[in-house]
C-alpha cells in the first residue's frame, strides 16, 4: 500500500450521489475504515477523561473544551508526525475537534452522569487506551513501519492523551505512578502485530488487543496489579498505595 490512507470522518459528499459513495467504500481496505473507527472512538472517549478531569479541577467550560481537545489527540498527532502522516489527521480533518468537543459538552453539561462511576478519568482513560493502542500499532504496520517500532508506536499513541492531560491539571502523569499501563497498551499494540505477522485479517487482532490492553488496566485498577518495584537499603518506608484507586 503505497497511496495515502483516505479519512472517512473528514470526507464530504457534496457532489456523490449515496450510490456512488457505496461503490467507493466498498472498494477501500478494510484496515483503512477500521483505522478511522478506532481513532474518532478513542479520541471520543479520551476526551471525556480530559473533560472530566478539568470538571474535577473546576476549569470553566473553555478550559473543558481545550483539555478534551488535548487528551483525545495528542497521541494520534505524535504517531502522525512520527510515520509522516502529514499534516495529521487531528488537525486535516474538522471530525476529531468535532468529536472532542462534543465529548467535552457532554461532560460539562451532564458530569452527574458521568460521575456515578468510580474513578471516570481513569475509566474512560483505559477505554480510549485500548482504542489508541490497537490503532496506533495499525496504522504503523500500514506506513510500513517494522514490527517492533510499530509496537512501541501504539504503546506511546495510547499514553500520550493520558499524559498531556494529566501535566495540563498539573498532576503527575498516570503512566508515572499507575500499575500496568504502558504495559498494558504494549501488550495490545503487541497482539496487533503479532496478527498483521501471521497474515491474519485485522478486525480480529485489534478486536483482541483492545480488549487485552482493557483487561489489563481493569485489573491493575480494581486489584492493584503492579509490576515490582524498586527496592534499595537507602529508600525508606514502605511502597506508596495504588494511586489508581485513590484518583
Amino acid at each position: 500500500m503505497n497511496h495515502r490512507i483516505p479519512d472517512f470522518a473528514g470526507m464530504t459528499l457534496k457532489g456523490y450521489k449515496p450510490s456512488q459513495f457505496a461503490r467507493y467504500l466498498t472498494g477501500v481496505p478494510v484496515v483503512h475504515i477500521l483505522l478511522t473507527v478506532l481513532d474518532l472512538g478513542g479520541t471520543f472517549v479520551f476526551a471525556i477523561s480530559g473533560a472530566a478531569a478539568a470538571v474535577k479541577h473546576r476549569l470553566d467550560i473553555f478550559g473543558v473544551l481545550v483539555l478534551a481537545f488535548a487528551a483525545g489527540n495528542a497521541g494520534g498527532i505524535t504517531r502522525d508526525l512520527l510515520i509522516g502522516a502529514v499534516p495529521p489527521a487531528a488537525i486535516a480533518n474538522w471530525s476529531y475537534l468535532g468529536v472532542s468537543i462534543l465529548a467535552g459538552l457532554v461532560v460539562y453539561f451532564r458530569y452527574p452522569l458521568i460521575a456515578r462511576l468510580n474513578n471516570p478519568v481513569l475509566w474512560f482513560d483505559a477505554v480510549g487506551l485500548a482504542f489508541f493502542a490497537v490503532a496506533g500499532a495499525e496504522k504503523a504496520l500500514v506506513y510500513h513501519l517494522n514490527p517492533a517500532m510499530a509496537a512501541l508506536l501504539g504503546m506511546l499513541t495510547g499514553i500520550g492523551g493520558g499524559m498531556l492531560r494529566d501535566v495540563l491539571v498539573n498532576e503527575v502523569p498516570t503512566v508515572l505512578r499507575a500499575d500496568l499501563y504502558a504495559l498494558a497498551a504494549l501488550a495490545g499494540a503487541v497482539v496487533v502485530v503479532a496478527g498483521h505477522l501471521l497474515g491474519l485479517h485485522p478486525i480480529g487482532p485489534a478486536v483482541i488487543g483492545g480488549l487485552l490492553c482493557f483487561a489489563l488496566r481493569f485489573m491493575a485498577i480494581r486489584y492493584g496489579w503492579h509490576l515490582p518495584a524498586a527496592r534499595h537499603p537507602a529508600l525508606k518506608g514502605p511502597r506508596s498505595p495504588e494511586d489508581d484507586r485513590g484518583r
